[in-house]
């Protein structure tokens, strides 16, 4: 399938496996839950980006802190989701989160193992089963944004900064 592009819906059935993060401990393991994005993104905007792999170094060093640091920034623009995929499990997504002082649902971490989102709809790497780097955002089920890097090791136009301007 085409990726997503800035006027296109939302997919009905887009689901992700999601380990809630409920306390700090990155060795403590919740229970996989299914994630119902269609569901749970109705009538909210959501930034989802996505990475290559948790604590990749370009993932770890250069894409993930600048969304830690901006949620406040997101929330006061009308955010009321900021999500991140990859293809790990789930475990591995809650643990990323914990070892980056993210609490509760601050930033989802969310496992592409589902409905393979980055591959339907978004963008893959090409490197493998690996996700793409790239950013959506959804606006009441609409994409008012949507772009992919040009080379996985980049972030630019799905960085932090880049989505928060057009927004």
């Amino acid at each position: 399938m085409a990726p997503l592009q800035v006027g296109d819906s939302l997919p009905e059935g887009v689901k992700f496996e999601w380990a809630p993060i409920t306390d700090s401990d990155p060795t403590a393991c919740g229970r996989p839950q299914e994630y119902d994005a269609s569901k749970e993104w109705k009538g909210k905007k959501v930034v989802l980006f996505s990475v290559p792999g948790a604590f990749t170094p370009g993932c770890q060093a250069r894409h993930l802190p600048p969304y830690i640091e901006n949620l406040k920034t997101f929330k006061d623009k009308g955010v009321d989701v900021v999500a991140v995929i990859a293809s790990n499990d789930s475990w591995v997504m809650a643990a990323w989160g914990k070892v980056n002082g993210v609490k509760g649902d601050d930033l989802l971490f969310l496992s592409d193992t589902k409905t393979f989102f980055s591959k339907e709809y978004g963008w893959p790497a090409g490197m493998g089963d690996r996700n793409g780097r790239w950013a959506m955002v959804f606006d009441n089920g609409k994409v008012t944004y949507a772009e992919n890097e040009k080379s996985p090791g980049e972030v630019s136009v799905s960085g932090a900064e880049a989505v928060l301007a057009k927004l």
